[in-house]
């Protein structure tokens, strides 16, 4: 008999790509996918405890979950409730603590051995904690993908992280910097691409850090990986995020110039424009090594449009030190960005300081006028393409009856009416509108279907 199975994804693209891993890793014990909670026989929550209150809201999403398992306990109906991610790495004790219904809690490195921890949970051998750091790669142990999602997909190549900025809890959920083996990614990849997918979005919490064993043993970079998988038939584009300055090297750079399906759009993180603070953050670069990059890139491949992270209100920041981000976001132009006012990460450096150092009011003041400023940046990026013809990707439908909503190579979000039978092509489409956070335009019927940026 079938048995439901529906998982809540929180935070990153790293998570959306483990949760469908976790279905493939379920499918052979008979679980199939629900769109609602109420109707599951599994309940997985996939959590990320990058934001502020991260885990306040698992809690409270467990609370839910509680009535729901309670009122199918009273039918005779058993619902077995797991938490699974970051949050569950870094506060596995204190979900056994405040929510002792969770029937299993593991780590973002432990899923597959998601058939075992299920054979105990249902044998009632008590509640499963899984959170230790495996000495195996949990890569070796997974199924082979399951039929793809649709034209676009993400492809984890690169996991966790030895850069220790003071901030982060990756290093400490995610485990230290791992690569996968080149040969079982171009496998993934090739599989993808058969089912469909086009577009591949490579992962990493340092992505570009990736340095994987290649099929003569010899150490493959990232900018070669991308070169290899630019070779397979039917891979139309490629994206990677997300990357760290440190990791922007001269092979990457020049792959800008030099590799066709690789889309003119970096998410590249700074967090501050302030060298003083990003010496306290040890992000181990500063605002000049980032300006040069950013001019290296754009020098490789001039259209590049550029997202960035941004962390306002870090403890000891002063209005000059803030004067600072502005004048660097003033400079780069960004297409897009995620700016956040700092809050402490328990286990971090950062949350040992004295984190009342820049009061709450200060902190929101900063982060209005930073969002404003970057907000503008991405209308004036968007505006500017009205009148284009650019290449766009159909991989979803709209609000509308018969629309379709795609990406640009820019990763713009792009409707078109009437174009609901396009999902999984590449079509030129003139931009009529450019909106704060998407764009409007219509099929340009007289051009061929083009393969990369157009």
């Amino acid at each position: 008999m079938l048995k439901k199975l529906f998982i809540k994804t929180y935070g990153c693209q790293m998570n959306v790509y483990d949760s469908a891993r976790m279905a493939d890793v379920l499918a052979p014990l008979g679980y199939g996918s629900t769109d609602t909670p109420e109707d599951a026989d599994m309940v997985i929550l996939n959590t990320c405890h990058i934001r502020e209150k991260a885990a306040e809201k698992v809690f409270s999403e467990l609370g839910r979950l509680r009535q729901i398992k309670t009122a199918r306990s009273g039918v005779g109906d058993d619902m077995v409730i797991a938490v699974a991610g970051c949050v569950a790495q870094a506060e596995g004790a204190e979900i056994q603590r405040r929510a002792p219904y969770v029937d299993m809690i593991f780590g973002p490195q432990s899923y597959h051995r998601l058939p075992e921890m299920v054979a105990r949970a249902s044998r009632h051998q008590g509640r499963v904690l899984d959170t230790d750091f495996p000495v195996e790669s949990k890569f070796d142990f997974l199924p082979v993908a399951a039929s793809s999602p649709g034209a676009t997909a993400f492809l984890t190549v690169q996991e966790g992280c030895d850069k220790f900025c003071s901030f982060c809890v990756v290093p400490y959920t995610r485990g230290s910097e791992f690569s996968r083996p080149v040969e079982a990614i171009l496998a993934e990849a090739r599989a993808m691409i058969a089912g469909g997918v086009r577009e591949i979005t490579l992962l990493g919490q340092n992505v570009n850090a990736y340095h994987g064993v290649g099929p003569d043993d010899s150490d493959w970079p990232l900018a070669r990986l991308i070169r290899a998988l630019a070779e397979i038939d039917g891979l139309d584009r490629l994206r990677y995020t997300t990357s760290h300055p440190l990791e922007m090297t001269d092979d990457l750079i020049a792959a800008h110039a030099d590799v066709p399906a690789l889309m003119p759009f970096l998410h590249l993180p700074v967090q501050s424009g302030s060298d003083r603070i990003l010496s306290a953050m040890n992000r181990r670069h500063g605002r000049d090594d980032y300006l040069r990059i950013i001019d290296e890139l754009r020098q490789a491949r001039p259209d590049l449009a550029v997202s960035g992270d941004f962390i306002v209100g870090y403890p000891g920041e002063d209005d000059r030190d803030f004067a600072d981000t502005m004048d660097l976001v003033s400079q780069i132009g960004y297409a897009q960005a995620y700016s956040f006012k700092f809050s402490p990460r328990p286990g971090t450096p950062a949350a040992a300081l004295d984190y009342s150092t820049v009061s709450e009011p200060v902190k929101s003041a900063r982060l209005a006028e930073l969002q404003t400023l970057l907000n503008e940046q991405q209308r004036v990026f968007n505006r500017a393409t009205v009148g284009r013809r650019l290449a766009v990707l159909f991989d979803r439908r709209g609000k509308e009856p018969g629309q379709a909503v795609g990406r640009s190579p820019y990763n713009q979000a792009v409707h078109v009416d009437d174009a609901a039978h396009l999902l999984g092509a590449i079509r030129p489409v003139v931009i009529t509108t450019g909106l704060s956070n998407s764009l409007a335009g219509s099929i340009d019927d007289a051009a061929a279907e083009p393969s990369h940026a157009a």
